[in-house]
């Protein structure tokens, strides 16, 4: 049972190394008063990460209340 968690997580990180190497081309970013230029694929690790730890931090507190 605990190798079957294991496989949805496999296959998402998978699919998000598939992705990331695709989007390779550099883009402006902006975020609030600041702007500069990085590969698509950083930005798309970025967000990967800050949603992961979001996703944490929000069951943590979630499992903490309970």
């Amino acid at each position: 049972m605990q190798k079957l968690k294991w496989v949805p997580i496999a296959v998402a990180a998978g699919l998000l190394v598939i992705i990331i190497f695709q989007n390779t081309e550099p883009i402006e970013t902006r975020v609030l008063f600041t702007s500069f230029t990085m590969p698509m694929a950083v930005l798309l690790f970025v967000v990967a990460v800050l949603g992961f730890l979001c996703g944490v931090v929000l069951t943590l507190v979630a499992a903490k209340k309970s």
